[in-house]
């Protein structure tokens, strides 16, 4: 049986991310006390329609019940149920600009006088610290659109990833901030830019004058290969480690050019080394 439990900050995107995993045929529950896990996990594996793909809310709504969460997992693992965490985060300010849009009410915000969420949400990410810690993947949904968050979703439970590791290879723009989910952060703003070409300024790195551009530099070529020779000794440790989900980030100054160029190239060279890699371009429509 695979077991997702879905946690994170309210207002990130949870309920996007539950929607997401029942398109794939995951059996979804919000927010079931702790206490009752084992026996719904059990009623599942004895169940006629045997329902082994499950994903569980489990957030700050639970109140004091949260904090039984992972010594209740724990429990599970020893039994042999294969259990992951995926905490679904967002920027303070961006989960706040959501409440104020949306009008709706924090979880927490009856526990203070003040009108002001901030509060709520610093004390939300207080209690879900060790949950975040935990966690064998993180989204951050703060610049990601909804298309993107979803793909995000689906790459990663389409199959099942229990025994691998799920890899990202990110473009992205250093005036717009670098990416908070981001393992390892590239800076290709080093290389030539083909923003003050006139002729590629409004095209982007997924076209092959721009790549022609960027890697037709010497120091382009070498820069390719290092990356190559360090991504390729780091990832076999973190295996190792038991690492589930890692993120290489690549950025350049706007996220069209540069960055998207070396993202692409980067997931070639893992595609070919049989890893299971996803592309994105975060910034390449800004």
């Amino acid at each position: 049986m695979e077991l997702v439990i879905v946690t994170g900050m309210s207002g990130a995107g949870k309920s996007r991310a539950v929607e997401a995993m029942e398109d794939i045929g995951f059996y979804c529950v919000d927010n079931m006390p702790p206490k009752l896990i084992p026996t719904f996990v059990q009623l599942c594996l004895d169940s006629h329609e045997h329902r082994d793909r499950v994903a569980l809310v489990a957030d700050i709504r639970l109140g004091g019940e949260f904090d039984e969460l992972f010594n209740i997992l724990n429990d599970l693992k020893s039994q042999n149920v294969d259990i992951k965490v995926l905490f679904i985060d967002a920027d303070n300010e961006v989960i706040m600009r959501r409440y104020q849009e949306t009008r709706r009410k924090h979880p927490l915000s009856d526990e203070f006088s003040s009108p002001s969420i901030i509060d709520a949400i610093t004390k939300e990410r207080e209690v879900l610290l060790t949950a975040r810690q935990n966690a064998d993947y993180i989204i951050d949904t703060s610049d990601v659109m909804n298309s993107q968050f979803k793909e995000k979703i689906v790459n990663l439970f389409l199959k099942n990833v229990s025994s691998s590791l799920k890899i990202y290879s990110i473009s992205f723009g250093f005036k717009y901030g670098i990416p908070k989910e981001a393992d390892l952060v590239f800076d290709v703003r080093c290389l030539p830019n083909p923003f003050y070409v006139p002729e590629l300024k409004d095209h982007t790195g997924l076209e092959d004058e721009v790549k022609h551009f960027v890697m037709k530099f010497d120091q382009a070529q070498q820069l390719e290969r290092k990356l190559y020779d360090l991504v390729d000794f780091l990832i076999p440790l973190y295996m190792k480690e038991g690492k589930s989900q890692l993120t290489i980030a690549v950025g350049c100054t706007g996220g069209k050019h540069r960055s998207v160029v070396f993202a692409e190239l980067m997931n070639k060279h893992l595609l070919e080394k049989g890893s299971d890699v996803t592309v994105f371009h975060r910034d390449i429509t800004r």
